[in-house]
């Protein structure tokens, strides 16, 4: 079977790739199958973004296609408040890092210094006929008021996030704390990740 990853994520493509092909399902990239195409996501949650990919491409391209999106998500805050898959734009404006860390900051002291965090997951997946979706959320986080002198270019809230299991700013993390943490998350969700992937192809 050959399926089509809607993403221009090449890190997303390599993480999926692998395991999928183990269980005999071929992934293609757009280009791959010659798809230049921008898709506008204006869907509120993970899930909803990754239908419009999966099934805008999947129209294109015609074929089974698999769409993925991420977005924030902080407990005990309302939703209009939630950053969802939008983290880095507010209120219309295109955050700098600094600017997301001063807003992020600000929001974290509204709530009494903490918010805790976790990233969500969707997957849609498109046969032309029907879309199907599975979720699945990272291990929780917190961001807080305060943050570390270091940062990441590009992944501000580093700076403001506290990994629980180490009670350190992601910044502060050293490399092996760093991959345990990854490891200890990661392949528990990629497993189940694939596994949904592969039962909902099967049941199409």
């Amino acid at each position: 079977m050959e399926v089509l990853f809607a993403t221009t994520n090449p890190a997303k493509i390599k993480s999926y790739k692998e395991k999928l092909e183990e269980h005999g399902i071929k992934v293609l990239t757009l280009k791959d199958v010659g798809v230049d195409a921008n898709v506008e996501e204006t869907g509120k949650t993970a899930v909803e973004n990754a239908c419009i990919k999966a099934e805008t491409y999947g129209k294109i391209a015609k074929k089974i296609t698999i769409g993925i999106d991420t977005n924030l998500f902080f407990e005990n805050i309302p939703e209009s408040k939630q950053p969802g898959t939008h983290v880095r734009r507010v209120n219309g404006k295109t955050l700098t890092d600094e600017e997301m860390i001063s807003y992020y900051k600000n929001l974290a002291k509204e709530y009494g210094g903490k918010l805790t965090a976790k990233w969500v997951n969707g997957i849609a997946i498109y046969n032309g006929k029907e879309t199907k979706t599975y979720s699945f959320s990272k291990n929780k986080f917190y961001l807080v008021d305060k943050e570390s002198k270091k940062r990441h270019p590009g992944y501000p809230l580093d700076s403001i996030s506290i990994i629980p299991e180490f009670n350190k700013y992601f910044t502060d993390l050293t490399e092996e704390e760093k991959e345990q943490r990854v490891n200890n998350q990661n392949e528990d969700n990629k497993e189940n990740a694939i596994e949904a992937i592969c039962d909902i192809l099967k049941s199409m």
